[in-house]
């Protein structure tokens, strides 16, 4: 049946106007910075659940460990909501912009994927240390949500020990200029791009805990094979970098 010309037309006027509402909307530096501040802060969080979580992932006596994505999950949104007061099962249009909205879930979901492909690992038996460690997480969980959204996630880090956190030109400016400073940072949001993109840097800080394999003596080896910085608490670490276009 050959279908009239105008009603192709038509149907092509459709089609795109809502590809323009749902993926060429132009978004506000108040809403991409919204956006990148929670982007982090639940990256970040998955990052905490990791490393609250590290003895029972290494336990070497343990075989299932019960650290599913589903646990994961739970820790993560409590982890989430203490930090932002948001409530990722329910998102309030009030105070989570539209483009939050869409990518959070997106960031959960992929974190949950990247825990889901390291089940086999975390649950052997017998090897006490396994590679997934907060560090590992991150950038495995970032790079995921990356490749699926038109906002990039990212680790850096000055010194990195995975090369695909090393930073761009740009990051590399503002941790430099993070690295100076003597007490902790706010994320750092600038404009770059002629105004077409929003680039916002949260630091992230050595705790104690980070000092088992980053502190000591510059130079020893710790439990992953890599060489210690001689990292002091509450020293700058790296940070997570989040680039987004605003023209999306």
């Amino acid at each position: 049946m050959k279908i009239p010309a105008h009603r192709f037309l038509a149907a092509a006027v459709v089609w795109s106007m809502a590809w323009a509402s749902a993926g060429l909307a132009a978004v506000t530096r108040e809403e991409a910075e919204d956006t990148a501040r929670l982007l982090a802060a639940l990256l970040d969080a998955g990052r905490v659940v990791v490393d609250r979580n590290q003895a029972l992932i290494d336990d070497p006596r343990k075989g299932q460990k019960g650290f599913t994505p589903e646990f994961f999950e739970g820790q993560v949104r409590s982890e989430f909501r203490e930090r932002t007061a948001v409530d990722l099962g329910h998102l309030d249009p009030a105070r989570v912009p539209p483009l939050a909205r869409e990518l959070l879930p997106s960031l959960v979901q992929a974190s949950k994927e990247v825990v889901t492909d390291a089940q086999v690992v975390i649950n052997q038996r017998g090897i006490e240390y396994k590679n997934f460690i907060p560090a590992t997480f991150g950038s495995q969980a970032a790079a995921r949500f990356s490749r699926k959204s038109s906002v990039r996630l990212k680790q850096t880090a000055l010194q990195p020990r995975n090369p695909k956190n090393t930073p761009d030109a740009y990051e590399t400016a503002v941790l430099r200029r993070l690295a100076t400073q003597s007490s902790r940072s706010a994320p750092i949001s600038e404009l770059t791009d002629e105004g077409k993109t929003l680039r916002v840097v949260s630091p992230i800080y050595y705790t104690k805990d980070c000092l088992k394999c980053h502190g000591g003596q510059a130079g020893e080896f710790d439990i992953s094979g890599y060489p210690k910085e001689g990292a002091r608490e509450g020293e700058l670490a790296g940070a997570i970098s989040v680039t987004i276009p605003l023209d999306r």
